[in-house]
């Protein structure tokens, strides 16, 4: 394992973090006995950094966590959790949270505390609130170890807040698709002046760059005399920039986490070649031309009062428009989201434009224009006369 230090406090995190945004489920819930095996594999292999937060899963990551770090496996890792400002009101309220959160994680200390996704109006809020004075008795208390926070605006105001507290670390998205996105290569480079770790998230923009590739894509990879997957390619990247400390992968099967790992180990700051650099920047061309919606599938913005799936119809639609099997696709969008499973619907056509998914994207997506979009491209007559042949092929396949 490859391990990169925080200046501020010397110690020897791992270059690869384990994000639990994502963890293994089943039938809608997360499979608590596979998540904790693969939690606890990893750091057997040598991962020392855990992140969770509140809303993870609906407010249940916090709580399988605690239960994989049990056993002695809370000693062998710094934990890293957040304080989510969206319905916080009270200064009150941000101890009341974190009792509940070392409770929930079996533990007494977080060792790195986030404020979660910060933009310039949820930083407003918070100091408002009287936020840095809650930090100060938190690390006082011996409750939190190190300050930080994660960030989803621009970067004037990632400047702003990077001086305006003595922070330990912060918590960037950060791809070879956003180097000039939210807080970008600039404010990397800004945070490492300032002596304060970077942990990267979403450096697979929430599994794009990894799967379902266009056909441009796979192409230009293959021009490489070099053979690795598109996850590896993506993951170097990031860790090639001697200012990362921390890379955060939402992982969830054990092939996946075998492959990071060994990716970890060869990615050393400053080791891909310029051809190699030079095949990425093509890449990410490809991406910027071929993506329609910034979508990260962070599902921050779910579930939506109206029932529609936005994370979904955005994989879909971008998959659509990058050429990836459009006729699969349009089926899938029917069977998955327009009722072809006979499970109710949850397609683009159910929103009603009521904005909240728009206050809660980190990315700022206009979500009720995207999605008349979608509904206008794969909602259309040729997904509904679909519907009747999935089903019955669905039908089909049940009675066989």
């Amino acid at each position: 394992m490859q391990y990169r230090n925080v200046p501020k406090n010397g110690d020897h995190l791992s270059a690869l973090g384990y994000g639990t945004m994502r963890l293994p489920t089943r039938m809608g819930k997360i499979d608590e006995e596979c998540a904790m095996r693969q939690i606890r594999s990893a750091i057997d292999r040598g991962v020392n950094y855990v992140d969770t937060a509140m809303p993870y899963h609906g407010g249940e990551s916090e709580r399988i966590v605690g239960k994989a770090l049990a056993d002695g496996y809370r000693e062998k890792v710094q934990l890293a959790t957040k304080l989510t400002p969206w319905n916080l009101n009270t200064r009150q309220e941000m101890d009341r949270i974190l009792d509940i959160q070392l409770k929930k994680l079996r533990t007494d200390r977080i060792d790195y505390y986030l404020l979660h996704s910060l933009d310039a109006v949820q930083w407003k809020k918070l100091r408002d609130l009287g936020v840095t004075e809650f930090l100060d008795s938190a690390l006082a208390s011996g409750k939190i170890r190190n300050a930080g926070f994660s960030f989803h605006g621009d970067l004037r105001t990632f400047r702003e807040i990077i001086d305006a507290y003595p922070w330990v670390f912060c918590q960037i998205q950060y791809n070879f698709l956003d180097e000039y996105n939210q807080a970008g290569t600039e404010g990397l480079r800004y945070a490492a002046s300032k002596e304060i770790a970077v942990m990267v998230m979403e450096p697979l923009r929430g599994g794009m760059l990894a799967r379902n590739l266009p056909r441009e894509v796979r192409q230009e990879y293959a021009r490489s005399p070099i053979r690795r997957s598109a996850a590896a390619w993506a993951l170097r990247w990031v860790w090639n920039h001697p200012e990362v400390t921390v890379v955060l992968s939402g992982m969830n099967d054990e092939h996946h986490i075998e492959e990071n790992l060994k990716t970890c180990e060869e990615a050393l700051p400053g080791s891909m070649s310029p051809s190699e650099l030079e095949t990425i920047a093509h890449v990410a061309g490809m991406y910027q031309r071929l993506t329609k919606v910034s979508c990260t599938s962070c599902s921050y913005c779910m579930p939506c009062p109206f029932g529609v799936n936005i994370p979904y119809c955005f994989s879909l639609y971008n998959d659509y428009c990058r050429g990836n099997s459009r006729l699969i696709t349009r089926g899938w969008y029917g069977l998955r989201l327009m009722g072809g499973q006979d499970a109710g619907r949850s397609d683009a056509s159910l929103c009603q434009n009521c904005g909240r998914c728009v206050d809660a994207c980190p990315q700022k997506i206009p979500i009720p224009d995207e999605l008349m979009k979608v509904d206008r491209v794969l909602g259309g007559l040729r997904t509904r006369l679909m519907l009747p042949l999935i089903r019955m092929i669905i039908r089909r396949k049940g009675e066989e």
